[in-house]
């Protein structure tokens, strides 16, 4: 008898939360945390976990991250490991997103006759970031062998895998995009690559790519070098002269991922740390900063969300009209962070909906996942292709779908995130990480798109205003900012609250797809005990593994 099983789970499903002492992983995927759990048992740290769980998700999850995109990391590196019962330590944020190529210009879109940036094809793919990502995080932090960290990712590819639920929904969705655009040379190849059997695969079907394999064995090779300066970067950028696209092989040759210094705020004794810019991190911090002159009373109190609204509202606004390259941003972050500049947006907030305008202080488809080790060191990492699969661009033979991050960027020549040769767009994908009093708290995210700080704003406010454990943290239903007065909002909002928020001038929808609302983890840490507690996402096929 084949069992033939309905997907759509017409009942709440309970998770408890997670303990353990001695390591965790917590990824979108099973096989994926699987991974980063073997390289722990293996006597790996919490980055080498990282980069096996990364690796991984490229492979089992292809419709929100690649090979071909970019990644942030937030790595929290503990003082005196495995006796620092204080949970003391450092945290380092790496910026492994690409910039747009040399020959990609404004002029050279708008001639093509785009008045915006197109979301598929060659145009808006930029240097991909992640293969850096991991070499430049095992270089530093690393204990394991590199090959080692990509053996789990190239057996999976080669011998293939169940599709899980969730991803298949998506990756039919993708399926039906790409089909439509496969007249163009660029794109024809991804249904090759992702719907060899002339389909996307369906839930539980066994999906191989042999490219793949073989490209991830020539990075674990090379400590990902081919990629940028070797063979690979010599077939993207064949394919890419072939049809018509900009990215060069010096392109990628010149790229390197950079270390920086994480930004933050204190949301009520709890410092909150984010990636800064050109990272969209900041928009969640500026919401926080405004939420932190309200009384937070109860998480179900229709004044406070509507004031959690209208924040999120103002520091979107604001992030689109400041946010880019950090070095070509007209106002300073500190500018944007202050709490001058929080207690003037602050006093915008009435009683009613309003449709946000930026303001000007003083010049001055994603996954995430969490990992942490026996020694106290814990990671904030999140990769994306940006929309999706990205571009819908495939390199023949190798498994990489390009990123179609240069989406972001705006053909107006005003705005301070215009489209430059060699530019770095504002970018959605972020991680989060919480220290209180210099002690390591632990990692969280939230992705999907332009929810993500959103996500991060809930989440936070969750666990620090209402006590939730990660995982309740992330069952609670959540909102989205739409645009204008659009909110969104999931099943499980009483009612009442509902329709109070309809009364103040918000236009409400109820959500009919929770993969929007953003996928979130949570590893946190007791600073005393050194025991972790974890929460992973109902939205989609998330799982925690623990040593």
């Amino acid at each position: 008898m084949r069992l033939a099983f309905d997907h759509n789970n017409p009942y709440a499903s309970r998770r408890s939360a997670t303990y353990a002492d001695t390591g965790m992983v917590a990824a979108s995927q099973p096989q994926a945390a699987q991974a980063g759990r073997d390289m722990l048992a293996k006597g790996g740290n919490a980055i080498d976990a990282a980069i096996a769980t990364a690796a991984v998700l490229t492979v089992v999850e292809p419709t929100g991250n690649g090979i071909g995109g970019d990644a942030f990391a937030l790595v929290w590196i503990a003082d005196s490991a495995g006796g620092n019962s204080e949970g003391k330590g450092r945290l380092y944020g790496l910026d492994a997103s690409g910039h747009a190529p040399a020959g990609l210009t404004r002029e050279t879109v708008m001639s093509a006759g785009h008045d915006e940036m197109p979301l598929h094809g060659w145009t808006p793919v930029t240097v991909p970031g992640i293969p850096a990502a991991w070499a430049e995080l095992s270089k530093s932090y690393g204990k394991l062998e590199f090959a080692t960290l990509l053996e789990p990712a190239i057996r999976i590819a080669r011998s293939g895998f169940p599709v899980s639920p969730i991803i298949s929904q998506l990756w039919q969705r993708a399926e039906r995009e790409f089909r439509a655009k496969a007249d163009d040379p660029a794109i024809a190849p991804w249904l090759d690559a992702f719907a060899p059997e002339g389909q996307a695969p369906r839930a539980g079907e066994r999906y191989r790519n042999e490219a793949q394999a073989r490209t991830l064995e020539s990075l674990a090779a090379s400590r990902c070098e081919s990629f940028y300066r070797g063979e690979l970067a010599q077939k993207i950028d064949a394919f890419s002269r072939a049809t018509g696209g900009y990215l060069r092989a010096e392109d990628l040759a010149d790229y390197a991922p950079k270390w920086v210094e994480p930004i933050s705020v204190n949301y009520r004794g709890v410092d909150v740390w984010e990636i800064p810019p050109s990272g969209q991190g900041m928009v969640a911090l500026m919401a926080l900063n405004m939420m932190e002159g309200f009384d937070p009373s109860v998480r179900d109190d229709p004044q406070l969300l509507h004031r959690q609204f209208e924040a999120m509202k103002l520091a979107y606004t604001d992030g689109h009209h400041h946010i880019t390259q950090a070095d070509r941003m007209r106002v300073s972050v500190d500018a944007l962070l202050s709490e001058s500049y929080a207690e003037t947006r602050r006093q915008l907030i009435g009683e009613r909906a309003i449709d946000p305008t930026p303001g000007e202080p003083s010049a001055g488809g994603t996954v995430y996942l969490a990992t942490a080790d026996s020694d106290g060191n814990m990671v904030s990492y999140i990769q994306s292709n940006y929309h999706g699969f990205g571009s819908g661009v495939v390199v023949p033979e190798t498994g990489i779908s390009l990123q179609n991050r240069g989406h972001g960027f705006s053909l107006d020549s005003a705005h301070v995130n215009v489209l430059a040769p060699g530019k770095q767009t504002f970018h959605t994908i972020i991680p989060g990480f919480l220290t209180q009093d210099g002690a390591g708290l632990g990692p969280f995210g939230v992705m999907g798109g332009f929810m993500q700080p959103q996500g991060h704003m809930q989440v936070v406010m969750n666990l620090v205003d209402y006590g939730l454990n990660p995982q309740a943290a992330l069952d609670a239903p959540r909102w989205q900012w739409m645009g204008g007065r659009k909110i969104g909002i999931e099943p499980g909002y009483p009612l009442h609250l509902i329709r109070e928020m309809a009364d103040r001038g918000h236009q409400i929808s109820l959500a009919v797809d929770s993969t929007r609302y953003g996928r979130g983890q949570i590893i946190l840490r007791d600073p005393q005990s050194g025991v972790y507690c974890g929460g992973t996402e109902p939205r989609t096929d998330s799982s925690i593994a623990v040593l």
